[in-house]
């Protein structure tokens, strides 16, 4: 069969049908839910590379897979997902289309991007990566269930607030800024904003 089954990208397949998962919570109006669905497939985002990287014998080509696939599956999670969820929880008005397909676009190009980039840097170095250029995609797990969690709570606008936030990372995942890439300390701090944001996603955001 084509392509890779061991360990090393099983984490990756199980984060992409989460983040598929959420898109059908977001198209049937569970908005909770898909935010949900968006935190746990950046958890599992959060560690697939960490655990493909404990296999020190795989083939360039497993390698090249596991950037690829890497890749596709963040596109479903954190580029087609929050456009969904944003563009459901405004129901479908037009300015929440035309942000959410600008905002899969810039994901979709940096992305891709970031592929090329680092195919040529892992031919160069065989080290971990470092540094990031413009936002990562997979911030959007940490970013969008808390503005939508804190706009409900506020009595603020759902669906404007989730809008600008779609427009504004579009934008930083295209400007090439340099980003220091978490360690162990911030991951932690990472997965308790998760946690706290699930209270803020279930207490504040209703279906």
């Amino acid at each position: 069969m084509l392509g890779v089954y061991n360990y090393t990208v099983l984490l990756t397949y199980i984060g992409m049908l989460t983040g598929l998962t959420g898109i059908g919570c977001a198209m049937g109006g569970r908005i909770p839910w898909a935010l949900l669905c968006l935190l746990l497939a950046g958890l599992c985002d959060m560690f697939d590379g960490k655990i493909a990287s404990t296999k020190k014998d795989r083939t360039p080509q497993e390698k090249r897979f596991g950037v690829q696939i890497d890749s596709l599956s963040d596109l479903i999670c954190f580029g087609v997902l929050p456009g969904v969820t944003v563009y459901a929880a405004a129901r479908g008005a037009l300015y929440a289309a035309l942000a959410a397909g600008l905002y899969v676009l810039a994901a979709l190009i940096r992305l891709a991007w970031f592929n090329v980039d680092e195919e040529e840097r892992q031919d160069a170095d065989n080290g971990q990566r470092e540094m990031y250029l413009g936002l990562p995609v997979t911030t959007a797990a940490l970013f969008l269930p808390t503005v939508l969690g804190l706009a409900r709570l506020l009595h603020g606008s759902l669906p404007i607030l989730g809008t600008a936030l779609l427009v504004v990372m579009a934008l930083a995942f295209l400007v090439p800024f340099k980003l220091a890439k978490p360690r162990l300390p911030g991951m932690i701090l990472m997965i308790l904003m998760g946690c706290a944001e699930l209270v803020i996603v279930f207490l504040g955001v209703k279906p």
